[in-house]
């Protein structure tokens, strides 16, 4: 029988209700999208851990401030494109400057609300939060490694901004198990002394599908999940740096400031290697399903593998 595959949304708030049932000061606030986040099970079943705020994401998250300086626990769900622009002020002075205990989840992030173009795609996000001091930025690449995930947040401490999609997505994980997780340390999905391939979010697997794509072509990649871009794995980057001469980086956002700028930040100052960064260039994206913006942009696994073995064999 086929898997049916789930989109992290669903299973975020899944995991997340689970622990909520048992633990009182777990708050699930959103800006009129529970159906976007998922969380309608939060509205029915446990409705005194629900406050829907409306289409009003400053407040969202001032009160989220409010309630976590109360000693609650509070989650705030919004649509990544609203939540990051429309509450940067909040989200800078009343959660990362007091160094609030808020749990900020932006759904649907990248282009995942790919037809109702620019407006509701969410490629500067990660620039915008990993650029606030005390906010850790974290983009889980698959629901085996959300269910871990949400665990942890629920027991971390600290102002933390979550990147999640809209759609179905494959596993990277063949169970949640197996999924080693910890906040700021990348996982190595593929060993190579070729090049290394940094991805972080729901494109790791396409990542991960590259490096098997070079394989085939004798090319043999590193491929690392860094599910955390801030902290980012330093150490890690470093060590593929000296190991493989040539760093791949791969996102679902604008090429600047996100996880490519990230790891050049490293690499520059640490171990510097030729790099080349991959996502959506410096410009609003065209419009079209998640899928057909991907395939545009050539990030696919056939794209991502053409593009390496090109640059290797100018070299």
């Amino acid at each position: 029988m086929q898997k049916v595959l789930l989109p992290s949304r669903k299973v975020f708030s899944e995991t997340l209700f689970e622990l909520a049932k048992g633990d009182k000061d777990i708050i699930v606030l959103t800006s009129d999208s529970r159906g976007s986040a998922s969380v309608e099970n939060f509205a029915q079943y446990l409705p005194e851990q629900f406050i829907e705020v409306g289409i009003a994401e400053q407040n969202l998250v001032s009160i989220a401030s409010g309630l976590a300086g109360c000693g609650k626990k509070p989650f705030v769900f919004s649509p990544a494109c609203f939540l990051t622009t429309r509450s940067i002020e909040q989200i800078k002075i009343d959660v990362a400057y007091t160094n609030r205990n808020v749990k900020l989840v932006g759904v649907s992030g990248g282009v995942s609300y790919g037809p109702l173009g620019s407006t509701h795609h969410a490629l500067e996000d990660i620039a915008f939060m990993r650029a606030i001091p005390n906010m850790t930025v974290i983009l889980p690449s698959d629901v085996n490694q959300v269910r871990v995930l949400v665990k942890e947040l629920v027991s971390h401490i600290g102002p933390v901004y979550v990147r999640i999609g809209r759609n179905p997505i494959e596993d990277v994980y063949s169970d949640c198990k197996d999924v080693p997780f910890e906040i700021g340390k990348g996982n190595i999905l593929l060993d190579g002394d070729d090049v290394t391939i940094i991805a972080t979010g729901e494109v790791v697997k396409t990542a991960y599908d590259a490096g098997i794509l070079l394989r085939d072509r004798g090319v043999y990649a590193r491929v690392i999940d860094m599910h955390t871009i801030k902290p980012i794995d330093e150490s890690l980057i470093v060590e593929s740096a000296k190991k493989t001469r040539l760093i791949v980086t791969i996102e679902e956002h604008n090429i600047k400031g996100g996880l490519g700028s990230a790891v050049a930040e490293v690499v520059v100052q640490r171990f510097p290697v030729e790099m080349i960064m991959l996502g959506i260039p410096d410009q609003f994206s065209v419009t079209g399903s998640q899928k057909e913006i991907l395939e545009y942009y050539g990030l696919t696994p056939e794209g991502i593998c053409d593009t390496i073995l090109e640059r290797l064999e100018r070299d």
